[in-house]
């Protein structure tokens, strides 16, 4: 039966672009194994690394302060109020729960990823930390990219206006890339630590965009 141009104009990109999907989760996926590769081969990316940090480390109150950005009891609160926000917003709506609740499953997912990560790399961290392993990835920066992502993908498409929908992407960034900044200035992570992160949380981040957008139905009153 042929496809009236209405009914193209609304059909998911994704479906007409099977591809996006795969490059979505694939190049970041790929990125972070070849860091990974690198990380636990002691390969010539690591020696990058370490001269880069060299010229970034500069410990101070203001690296300290976006530091903090990436920790649990900043980051979490953040996407609690999100979550309850849209619970409050859909309560009316079919399967009101399964955003809020997938958002929450992936914020409880990045400690059982990340602390067997680092425990198979054993990465040391920088001369301005004490001695010790366990850098790779970076836990503060994975905590602040899903708490500040998920709470942006379920925010998104409550807001009206392009205009505050750029807002708030634009203060998700600030806050994650802030966080990161932070944790690389002060000398708490290698930039690669925190690069893999990025990575790690593309993937995660690109699965629960595309989740909700097969399975969030409109916001319809039961």
């Amino acid at each position: 039966m042929p496809i009236s141009g209405n009914q193209d104009l609304d059909e998911p990109t994704t479906a007409r672009h099977p591809r996006f999907p795969a490059l979505l989760l694939g190049l970041p996926a790929l990125l972070f194994a070849l860091i990974t590769w690198q990380v636990v081969a002691d390969g010539p990316l690591v020696r990058l690394d370490e001269g880069v940090s060299r010229d970034l480390v500069h410990p101070d109150g203001l690296s300290e302060f976006l530091s903090d950005l990436g920790n649990v009891q900043v980051a979490v609160p953040v996407l609690a109020v999100a979550l309850g926000h849209v619970a409050l917003r859909t309560r009316r709506t079919d399967r009101w729960w399964l955003p809020a609740t997938a958002a929450a499953l992936l914020m409880a997912l990045v400690p059982a990823l990340i602390i067997p990560l680092k425990e198979l790399t054993d990465r040391p961290g920088t001369p301005a930390v004490p001695p010790g392993t366990g850098y790779y990835p970076s836990g503060h920066t994975a905590t602040a990219a899903i708490a500040y992502g998920c709470a942006t993908l379920l925010l998104l498409p409550r807001l009206r206006t392009p205009l505050a929908r750029r807002a708030l992407v634009t203060a998700c960034l600030v806050l994650v890339l802030g966080a990161s900044y932070g944790l690389v200035r002060r000398g708490y992570h290698w930039p690669l630590d925190v690069v893999a992160s990025w990575c790690l949380c593309a993937v995660l981040l690109s699965s629960l965009w595309l989740f909700l957008r097969r399975t969030t139905p409109p916001e319809r009153p039961r």
